[in-house]
């Protein structure tokens, strides 16, 4: 006689596997919960554990994916990475990007821990096992949200400073701004504006001449109160101002003068432009230094301080006593001083101060200190500052910082950006020891210009850039020496002197307002 078969019940019925649902049912809540929060860290995961073992590969292979391209965008991609910053276009499709991936993600969540739920759980367990849900799709949200937010903020931020459809007397629009040019010269302006001043003063006049091929940089400080500016001989310019620029008294007619008194003077001249102001000083200095200038970005001080508070201030070393406020051309005394000291953090409101003082110091003091802030504002600008504070950068940023680089030059610019980072930067001051700029010898000047850029070679007999304009001949005993490589580490003025703080210490605080 025939055994029964293992396979029927007692009812004769044939036994079938344990179904899904069944399977589904001997997964604790506990477990079901857990499996849930590690598929929101690492997406396919809880997938898997539900048995969906397809779906749950594909989520964890694009996972997997995503997060090694995030690696390479912070490593070797980190030019990519740059260069989509500064595209507005790509921007639209980070935050697109950032938006369905979130969306996606948090997919990925619910529906796990609607796999792995229990058929048969208590309505307790079911108002706990929501929170849970909602708390990790919170998190999952959460960096989504702040992710969006700094991609809107850098969009915005491109969009306000850069535009490809400026007016500018002196740029014109390339689809190779750069072209095959060695090198790429920047003017760097602080218009020293706000209350208590008719319009803006660039007190701060830089040019930053950068090799394209290398990124060394060499950095070119004028002073404040440099007469008869040239200009170009094709410029109208040179038409109106033969004898360099003239408006009406000395204090007028100083170089910090001429952003703002020449437009007023002849406000069209230049043609349709955004900024005449800035257009003058690019011909004028251009022509000054013997150098074409290819764009400016200027930087408003009356915001500077807001910018240092955005970045929880800035470290510098301070060697003498700096004034607060005072007025040297009446003689009104500062309210204070910053005292000597390394390694001095301060506030936006401090930082500006120790940027503008100037009571009882020269000019050449102050252009050192401003090169010294900028620097110290880079070094503040370190990634997580940069990540907590970025909103109120950028719009801070957006309000004080005007240029005419075009947004179709930033992916250029983040090209030469990589290059500068590694290379070295130098400073030319032209301080009275270089020429006297009641006097100026512009000649002079285009020649130190051209032995600071090519130190290798003996310049001290190469002829300067030709220019157009009209400069004093220089001979004989009278004629300044012309050095053969004038340009020096731009760190050098940035370094903490103890001796000549400890001097000035010594002598003791200079009289104050208050004092």
């Amino acid at each position: 006689m025939s055994q029964p078969s293992d396979t029927s019940s007692a009812g004769g019925a044939t036994a079938r596997p344990p179904s899904r649902g069944r399977r589904r049912a001997e997964r604790s809540f506990g477990s079901a919960l857990g499996w849930t929060a590690l598929g929101a860290v690492v997406p396919g995961t809880a997938f898997l554990a539900a048995g969906r073992r397809i779906l749950g590969t594909i989520t964890l292979l694009l996972f997997l994916l995503l997060v090694g391209g995030g690696v390479w965008l912070a490593t070797g991609g980190r030019r990519t990475a740059v260069r989509t910053a500064v595209d507005t276009g790509a921007l639209l499709w980070v935050i697109g990007g950032i938006a369905l991936v979130a969306f996606l993600w948090i997919v990925v969540v619910v529906a796990g821990y609607r796999m792995l739920l229990p058929s048969r759980v208590g309505r307790g367990q079911h108002v706990l096992g929501a929170v849970v849900v909602l708390l990790l799709v919170a998190v999952v949200a959460a960096p989504a949200v702040v992710a969006g937010r700094l991609a809107v903020a850098q969009r915005d931020l491109i969009a306000g400073v850069f535009d490809d459809n400026g007016k500018s007397a002196t740029v014109v629009n390339t689809p190779d701004p750069f072209g095959d040019q060695a090198r790429v010269n920047v003017l760097l302006l602080g218009g020293d504006g706000g209350e208590g001043r008719d319009g803006v003063r660039t007190d701060t006049v830089i040019v930053a001449s950068i090799d394209t091929a290398t990124g060394d940089t060499t950095l070119f400080s004028l002073p404040r109160n440099l007469e008869n500016l040239p200009f170009p001989a094709d410029s109208p310019l040179a038409q109106v101002y033969p004898d360099g620029f003239q408006a009406g008294s000395e204090s007028e007619s100083l170089l910090n003068a001429v952003y703002r008194n020449g437009p007023a003077e002849y406000p069209d001249i230049l043609g349709p432009t955004d900024n005449p102001g800035a257009d003058f000083l690019k011909l004028g200095v251009g022509e000054a230094l013997g150098l074409k200038l290819d764009y400016y970005v200027l930087v408003n001080l009356d915001g500077f301080s807001r910018l240092v508070d955005a970045l929880g201030g800035i470290t510098v070393n301070v060697n003498y006593y700096v004034p607060v406020g005072g007025e040297p051309s009446i003689g009104t005394l500062p309210d204070a001083y910053i005292a000597p000291g390394p390694n001095q953090h301060m506030d936006g409101a401090t930082a500006l101060a120790f940027a503008r003082g100037r009571f009882g110091l020269t000019d050449y003091d102050r252009m050192a200190r401003q090169r010294c802030t900028i620097d110290a504002i880079i070094k503040a600008a370190d990634p997580v500052t940069l990540l907590q504070q970025y909103q109120d950068i950028a719009a801070t940023t957006q309000d004080i910082v005007s240029t005419d680089i075009p947004r179709s030059a930033l992916g250029d610019f983040v090209d030469l950006a990589f290059l500068v980072k590694d290379a070295t930067t130098r400073s030319v001051v032209f301080d009275p020891s270089l020429i006297d700029p009641a006097y100026p010898d512009y000649d002079q000047m285009r020649q130190i210009v051209h032995n600071a850029l090519a130190p290798a070679s003996d310049t001290r007999t190469s002829p300067a850039p030709a220019s157009s304009a009209p400069a004093a001949s220089t001979t004989g005993a009278d004629a300044p020496t012309t050095p053969a490589d004038p340009a020096a580490d731009v760190g050098d003025a940035c370094a903490y002197d103890a001796a000549k703080a400890q001097e000035a210490l010594a002598a003791g605080e200079p009289p104050t307002r208050n004092g």
